[in-house]
C-alpha cells in the first residue's frame, strides 16, 4: 500500500511538471553557464533541473540568489535574476545578454567589474536594473538608452569615467535613477529633461560640471532629488520652485554664483530641505515656518543675513534646524528652543542674546556630564571663542602650550609618554562640549538624514590597528554627518605643530562589496584648507592602518580652530547606511619650540605651513562668531528614519 500511495505521488507530481512549458533551452544553457560562471554550484544546482521548474526554491520574491520565469506563453522565459549581496566577481559574462526576456536584473552589492558591454542594450525588455555598488569601469554604455522600459535604474557606486551619456533620455518610462558616487562626469546631459516621469533621482558625489541645469525644474514628478558634492555652479534656478512635489532636496557646495532661496515658495510638501554651502544670500523666508511636513531645515555655510524671523517658533514638525556659520544677526527668536525642535545650530554667526539654561541643561545631559559644571565650562568656552571676533584681543589666562585628544575614547598614555585626554562623552546632532581642564573644545554639528538613529558619532573597532605602537589609540573615532571642529583654548601665541590621526575603522579591507566605499572629506585649520578630498584609506594604505597627518600653524589670539567638514563627497552607504562623512582618531599640538612627536612608528605626512592669523578680519572674522549656540536634545521614539536600502546606494 505504500508503494502504491508512493508511485502515485511520484506520478502526480510529474503530471503537474509536465503541465507546465518547457523553458527556452538556451535561455537553460545561458542560465547554467551564468551559474558556473560566478560559482554559483551550490546556491543554485540545476543542472539537471528546469530553471523555470514550478514553486522552485529559487523562484519566490525573497530568495537570493532568483531566478523566476514567465510560462505565460507556449515556452518558459527567464524575466527575473537577482544575485545580490553574494560577492560575486569577475566581468559580465556574455550568456547574460542571451536572457533577451529578463524584466529584472538586480547584480547590486557584488565585486563586478569591467566595462558594461554594449549588448546590454540588448534586453530591451528590462524594467528594473541594479548594477549599483560593484567597480564597474569605463564609460556608461549609450546602450542602456535602448532599454526603454525601464522604470528603475540603478548604477550607483562604481567607478565610471566619462560623460552621462545622453541616450539615457529616452527612458521615458523612468520613476528611478539611482546614479549617486558612480564616477560620472561633465555637464547633466539637456536630454534628461525628457524624463517626466522621474520621482527619484540620486545623483550626489559625481564629478558634474557646469552650471544646475534649468530643466531639472520642469521634472514635476520629483519626489526626491540629491545633488551633494558635485562640481556644479549656482546658482539655484528658480525653476526649481516648480518642483511642488519635493519630498527630499539635498544640494550642496555650489560654486561661482550665489542663490537665493525665492524658488522654496511653493515647495511646501518638503520634509527635508539640506542645502548647505550654496553661496545662498538674502533673508530667511518667513513662509518657511508654514511648511507643515518639514523635519530637517539645513542652511549652514551660506552667506544668508538678517534675524531669525520669529515665525520659526512656529513649526509644525521641525526636529532639526541647521543654520551656522552665516551671517545672520539680532535676537534668537525666544520660543524657538521650547519648539520641537531636537537640534539647532545657530553657531558663527552674530546672534546676540544667550542660549536659555533649560536648553544649555538639556544639551549637557546629551553630553553626559553634570549639568551645572558642563555648562559654565561651556559659558567659558563660548566668551573664549566670542573673542575671536574681528581684531578683539582674548583675555583668557594663557595657561597652555600644548593640548592631545583621544578622539571618541578615553584617556590612554601613548608609547612616547603623551597623555590623551578623553574624549568619550556621547554627543547629538548638535554639540558644544569642553573638556574638563577647560584646554579643549568641541563642536559637532549634523545629522545622519537617512539614518538618524544609527551612528551616535563616535566609530569604533576591536581589531588591531596596524602601523603604529599605539593601537588603542586608533580603535575610537570622532565622525560627524556634516561639521566637527576641535578648539585648542587658552594657547600662547606661537608657531604650533598639529598632528592628525585617522585609521579608517568602518570601511573594510577585504574582497567584498564591503569594502568598496569612499570616505571623502576636507580638514581645515585655522580657517585655511589643508586637506580635500581626503580619504584615509588611501593614503595609510588599506583599512585599519594608522596615518598621521602634520601640519604647522600660528596662534595669535590664544585659540586654534581645526575643522573637519564633509562637502557631500564619497559613498553614503557602504559597508551600512550612513557611512560618510569626516572621521579622526586623536589630535597631537604642540608649541613649535618644544614639541614631542605622538608616536615614531604611525606613517606620517608633512602638510604646508599654514601663516593664518587667528583674529584677523581676513581669517576666521569668516568663521568664528561674537555667539557661539550648540544643542541638542535626545530625539524620542517618534523620530523619522528614512528606508534608504544600500543597495541603491
Amino acid at each position: 500500500m505504500g508503494l502504491f500511495r508512493s508511485l502515485f505521488c511520484t506520478f502526480f507530481m510529474l503530471k503537474i511538471i509536465s503541465a507546465q512549458p518547457a523553458t527556452d533551452p538556451n535561455e537553460v544553457v545561458a542560465v547554467n553557464k551564468i551559474i558556473g560562471h560566478w560559482n554559483l554550484q551550490t546556491k543554485l544546482n540545476m543542472s539537471s533541473i528546469d530553471p523555470c521548474t514550478k514553486n522552485a526554491t529559487w523562484a519566490p520574491d525573497t530568495a537570493n540568489p532568483r531566478i523566476a520565469c514567465d510560462c505565460s506563453a507556449t515556452v518558459c522565459h527567464i524575466a527575473h535574476l537577482k544575485i545580490y549581496a553574494l560577492d560575486i566577481s569577475g566581468e559580465l559574462p556574455q550568456e547574460l545578454f542571451m536572457l533577451k526576456e529578463l524584466t529584472d536584473l538586480n547584480l547590486g552589492q557584488n565585486v563586478l567589474s569591467g566595462s558594461i558591454p554594449a549588448e546590454i542594450g540588448q534586453l530591451s525588455k528590462m524594467q528594473y536594473l541594479s548594477l549599483g555598488i560593484n567597480n564597474f569601469t569605463g564609460l556608461v554604455p549609450p546602450e542602456l538608452g535602448n532599454l526603454t522600459q525601464l522604470q528603475s535604474l540603478s548604477f550607483s557606486s562604481n567607478s565610471f569615467d566619462g560623460p552621462l551619456p545622453r541616450e539615457l533620455g529616452k527612458l521615458t518610462s523612468l520613476a528611478q535613477l539611482y546614479i549617486d558616487s558612480s564616477g560620472v562626469s561633465g555637464p547633466i546631459p539637456q536630454e534628461l529633461s525628457n524624463l517626466k516621469s522621474l520621482q527619484t533621482w540620486w545623483a550626489s558625489d559625481n564629478r558634474f560640471t557646469g552650471k544646475l541645469p534649468e530643466f531639472l525644474g520642469d521634472l514635476k514628478a520629483l519626489t526626491v532629488l540629491r545633488l551633494e558634492g558635485t562640481s556644479l555652479e549656482g546658482p539655484i534656478p528658480n525653476s526649481f520652485g516648480g518642483l511642488t512635489k519635493l519630498d527630499d532636496l539635498r544640494i550642496s557646495d555650489l560654486s561661482n554664483e550665489d542663490s537665493s532661496l525665492n524658488f522654496l515658495e511653493n515647495l511646501t510638501s518638503a520634509s527635508i530641505l539640506s542645502l548647505r554651502n550654496c553661496r545662498i544670500t538674502g533673508q530667511l523666508p518667513e513662509k518657511l515656518s508654514t511648511f507643515a511636513n518639514l523635519k530637517i531645515l539645513d542652511l549652514s555655510f551660506n552667506k544668508l543675513t538678517g534675524q531669525i524671523p520669529n515665525s520659526f517658533q512656529n513649526f509644525a514638525a521641525l526636529n532639526y534646524l541647521y543654520l551656522g556659520s552665516n551671517n545672520l544677526s539680532g535676537e534668537l527668536p525666544p520660543k524657538l528652543i521650547s519648539s520641537e525642535l531636537l537640534a539647532l545650530d545657530v553657531s558663527f554667526n552674530s546672534i546676540s542674546g544667550s542660549l536659555p539654561q533649560n536648553a544649555l541643561g538639556i544639551s549637557m545631559n546629551v553630553v553626559g556630564t553634570s549639568i551645572n559644571d558642563n555648562a559654565s565650562r561651556d559659558r567659558k568656552t563660548s566668551a573664549k571663542l566670542n573673542c575671536l571676533q574681528g581684531n578683539t584681543k582674548c583675555t583668557d589666562i594663557i595657561s597652555s602650550t600644548s593640548f592631545s585628544i583621544n578622539c571618541g575614547g578615553t584617556e590612554i598614555v601613548s608609547t612616547a609618554g603623551i597623555k590623551f585626554d578623553n574624549d568619550s562623552e556621547t554627543l547629538g546632532a548638535a554639540s558644544l562640549y569642553t573638556s574638563p581642564n577647560t584646554q579643549w573644545a568641541l563642536s559637532s554639528s549634523g545629522i545622519f538624514i537617512s539614518n538618524p538613529n544609527g551612528p551616535k558619532y563616535i566609530a569604533q573597532t576591536d581589531s588591531q590597528i596596524r602601523g603604529t605602537l599605539d593601537s588603542e589609540l586608533y580603535k575610537t573615532a570622532r565622525i560627524s554627518a556634516s561639521s566637527l571642529r576641535y578648539y585648542g583654548l587658552g594657547l600662547k601665541n606661537g608657531k604650533y605643530n598639529v598632528e592628525l590621526h585617522f585609521a579608517e575603522i568602518q570601511i573594510e579591507d577585504s574582497q567584498s562589496w564591503k569594502a568598496l566605499g569612499r570616505r571623502l572629506f576636507d580638514v581645515y585649520l585655522q580657517g585655511e584648507k589643508v586637506l580635500q578630498d581626503y580619504n584615509i584609506q588611501n593614503e595609510a594604505g588599506g583599512s585599519k592602518r594608522a596615518v598621521v597627518k602634520t601640519f604647522q600653524a600660528n596662534v595669535t589670539n590664544t585659540v586654534m580652530d581645526i575643522h573637519f567638514y564633509w562637502a557631500g563627497r564619497g559613498t553614503c552607504c557602504i559597508p551600512f547606511q550612513s557611512t560618510y562623512g569626516p572621521l579622526v582618531s586623536a589630535i597631537h599640538v604642540t608649541q613649535a619650540s618644544d614639541s614631542v612627536s605622538s608616536s615614531k612608528s604611525d606613517k606620517k605626512s608633512v602638510g604646508k605651513i599654514v601663516g593664518i592669523a587667528v583674529g584677523s578680519a581676513a581669517g576666521l572674522l569668516i568663521i568664528c562668531s561674537v555667539f557661539y549656540l550648540l544643542w541638542t536634545k535626545k530625539a524620542p521614539a517618534r523620530t523619522r528614519v528614512d528606508t534608504d536600502s544600500p543597495g541603491k546606494g
